[in-house]
């Protein structure tokens, strides 16, 4: 007796020691518990009672049919309505969660990574905020949340979401994301390069209640418009979403009236684990192997650096691994590192989109599937790093994970859809703000990042400029639209840029050209925030090549506009003529990495860039002669480059083919990749190096010791276990230095003493 008296006096004390902690918590951070778990919670005793209950799967296909089409009328509602680019253009999603906060049912269209993250700060809500005295969840309550460090990309995107109640009992969860751009960072747009701090990227909003009675709550609203440079977005894309989310509200409710609470409940519970089962018996049917692959990121957007994105997937059974041990460590003061749940989301995407696309919207398709990261690396970075151009990281996240897949897919008789190579995946697209011709101050971008060229598929070429990686039926926005809005033109637009295509068997789809110029205001300017211009982003497939490198070219001291009216003829629709022939006199030429910080825009300047291709597919020297003349035709490739790659012999003026002379010339190079190949043993002997380049920063393992991680240096080793900060020096002050140094050397030579009169 005496015992149990002590165990439950054990139990008592625990309980109160937990409440204790609980109620005295200084503040709710970011919870690993939560962030780093992106499983399907378990089994509820209400949702085993509702499945219980409800069995005939004919009415859980009604009842998953109809919220699909609620989502779809939600995701309607939000692009039509909406006041933000992303808004406009697509990149949105709504989604129905179930009550334990996983999301079953999201809109087809969209931008399907948010899928895999708004179950975070749903479940933060869960475990912090429902049992709250001060807060509490009711209904016509809505909860808006943007930092990516309780679950999500960027802080540029921005969740509304709202609680479903059936008489007092809470039965799921809607929510809408958008893509909203200005949040008061660093520099305009959303998605500051410069930020080297959390502190430098805008609002940071943890999930927090700013609906009641589904009325906006005026005073929260003043703080937050006064907090960003675009107030009027902000109240507009707020009062968008929360008109989705109470649409699908409705919608819900209706299924309510016909099927009751309980059969949905039922519904959403037996769409994920069905799902999950699913994807175990898909895993199953692959080929039990391990696939390595990397990419290389060329660039912080601050400075050129060489950080590897490292892969390997390991198939077992009805078991998927995605290792990213060996990636890059995080810098600390650099904005291009992710939290976990952004890379999960962004393989999450790759799945949704390119591997089986016909299993629902969903969180639990990516539920079965593992990972390992090593903590403090650029794909699992800690919570005090920036992370507002997370993109860059992500995005190749998803390309290793695409160029991995395929060779499981491949291996499979049966396919859900058709092996391609790799997407293209940067925003190669304008960030701009400032005061525009109404006098308005404005912070957004253009919608041309959803143009990325499609890769090259098995059996034809890929789309071009079709769709963004992260997103399925977004736009690339109309310019003219956007003109009335922004005081710069785009001089070019939507034009194929001749010569970029990644060559293959089948081709990538290509990107357009972008010329941009401010017009008709003094407080404008451009970011860019793309990596590429010196190491292509993407691989190609199977003997297919990679995209080409893209860099930022730029024409100042010109009023083109003035030029468009004197001398119309000296202006080229290209950026090859324009940088090439250099009819603007007087002009000055340059050219760019893609990480060009808000850069204060003139009159008649031209900012000039190109969107990307998807890798190609098979070896060139395989192509359909016939092809390659009407990609000439097209103006997508010149006659020299398609002879170069392709091997192809034709009449240039008539563009009649020789394919007996195509067939010699493609065997004679043949033979000469014979002549030019070595045995392995050789190649690895003069290829494979002990360290990486001493001249260039390199950050990640080498030579598959993931274990050892370079810190930029062959002299910076660190143990990926304990990886620790990485700063790098300031752009300006290295640039000061290097003067100081030039500076001091001419004072030495001429023998005049330095003097230093900084105090």
């Amino acid at each position: 007796m005496s015992t149990n008296v002590k165990v439950d006096t054990e139990i008592e004390d625990q309980e109160l020691i937990q409440k204790f902690l609980k109620d005295t918590t200084l503040f709710l951070g970011p919870d690993p518990e939560i962030i780093r778990d992106h499983r399907i919670m378990p089994r509820t005793p209400s949702e085993e009672e509702c499945m219980d209950k409800y069995t005939d799967l004919n009415q859980i296909s009604s009842i998953r049919d109809r919220l699909q089409s609620a989502c779809e009328e939600g995701f309607e509602m939000v692009e039509q309505m909406g006041a933000a680019p992303g808004a406009k253009w697509g990149d949105i999603i709504t989604g129905i969660y179930s009550a334990s906060g996983d999301l079953t049912i999201g809109s087809a269209g969209g931008v399907l990574i948010f899928s895999a993250l708004v179950h975070h700060p749903i479940k933060f809500i869960i475990k912090n905020w429902i049992d709250e005295h001060t807060v509490g969840v009711n209904e016509g309550d809505g909860f808006i949340h943007n930092d990516s460090r309780y679950g999500n990309v960027h802080n540029t995107d921005q969740s509304m979401i709202l609680p479903v109640f059936h008489e007092g009992k809470l039965i799921c969860w809607a929510a809408s994301t958008v893509h909203e751009g200005e949040n008061g960072a660093i520099e305009p747009g959303g998605m500051p390069s410069m930020a080297e701090t959390s502190f430098d990227e805008g609002l940071k909003m943890s999930p927090f209640k700013v609906v009641e009675n589904y009325e906006i709550k005026r005073d929260i609203l003043t703080f937050l418009q006064n907090s960003v440079r675009e107030p009027k977005l902000q109240y507009e894309d707020m009062k968008v979403k929360l008109f989705a989310c109470m649409r699908l509200e409705q919608r819900i409710k209706e299924v309510f009236e016909t099927d009751g609470p309980d059969a949905l409940t039922a519904c959403l519970r037996y769409t994920n684990e069905s799902v999950v089962t699913e994807v175990r018996r898909r895993i199953s049917e692959w080929p039990d192997m391990t696939v390595r692959t990397q990419t290389i990121m060329d660039s912080t957007l601050r400075e050129n650096a060489l950080l590897k994105i490292n892969l390997a997937v390991t198939k077992k059974d009805d078991r998927l691994i995605f290792d990213f041990s060996g990636t890059s460590p995080e810098l600390t003061n650099r904005a291009i590192n992710t939290q976990l749940p952004g890379m999960k989301g962004m393989v999450g995407q790759a799945f949704m989109n390119h591997i089986w696309p016909d299993l629902p919207r969903g969180q639990a398709g990516l539920s079965p599937i593992e990972f390992i990261t090593q903590e403090g690396s650029l794909v699992d970075c800690s919570y005090e790093a920036p992370n507002s151009q997370s993109l860059m990281s992500i995005f190749h996240s998803f390309t290793v994970a695409q160029h991995a897949t395929a060779k499981f897919l491949y291996s499979c008789p049966d396919k859900y859809t058709r092996v391609l190579a790799p997407w293209h995946n940067m925003i190669n697209t304008f960030i701009w703000g400032g005061v525009n011709q109404h006098g308005e101050m404005l912070g957004n971008l253009c919608a041309d990042l959803n143009g990325m060229g499609g890769g090259a598929r098995m059996d034809r070429d890929g789309e071009h400029a079709l769709a963004p990686i992260f997103a399925t039926m977004a736009d690339i926005g109309e310019q003219e639209m956007n003109e009335e809005e922004v005081p710069f033109l785009q001089l070019v637009s939507k034009k194929m840029t001749a010569n970029t295509q990644a060559p293959g068997k089948y081709r990538g789809g290509m990107g357009y050209t972008m010329i941009a110029s401010t017009k008709d205001s003094d407080q404008w300017g451009f970011m860019t925030t793309t990596q590429g211009s010196k190491v292509p982003t993407i691989q190609g497939l199977f003997g297919g090549y990679a995209g080409g490198s893209y860099p930022l070219c730029k024409v100042t001291d010109v009023d083109v506009y003035d030029v468009l009216l004197k001398n119309p003829e000296q202006f080229k629709h290209s950026i090859h003529e324009t940088m090439n022939e250099q009819l603007f006199p007087g002009a000055k030429y340059s050219t760019h990495h893609m990480g060009m910080g808000f850069d204060i825009s003139k009159r008649g300047e031209l900012y000039m860039i190109s969107q990307g291709s998807g890798g190609g597919y098979g070896d060139p020297l395989e192509r359909d002669p016939t092809y390659v003349i009407m990609d000439i035709e097209e103006g997508l490739i010149t006659s020299d480059w398609a002879k170069k790659l392709y091997k192809v012999e034709f009449n240039e003026e008539t563009f009649a083919l020789d394919l007996e002379a195509t067939e010699k010339l493609r065997a004679d190079y043949r033979e000469l990749r014979k002549q030019q190949g070595k045995p392995y043993a050789e190649f690895i002997k003069d290829h494979v190096k002990d360290t990486p380049p001493a001249d260039i920063p390199f950050y990640g393992s080498w030579n598959g010791d993931v274990d050892t991680i370079y810190a930029g240096s062959v002299d910076d080793k660190r143990d990926a276990s304990n990886i620790g900060p990485i700063y790098v020096t300031n752009p300006k002050d290295v640039r000061i230095g290097e003067l100081e140094a030039e500076l001091e050397a001419v004072r030495k030579q001429a023998g005049i003493p330095s003097t230093d009169t900084r105090k």
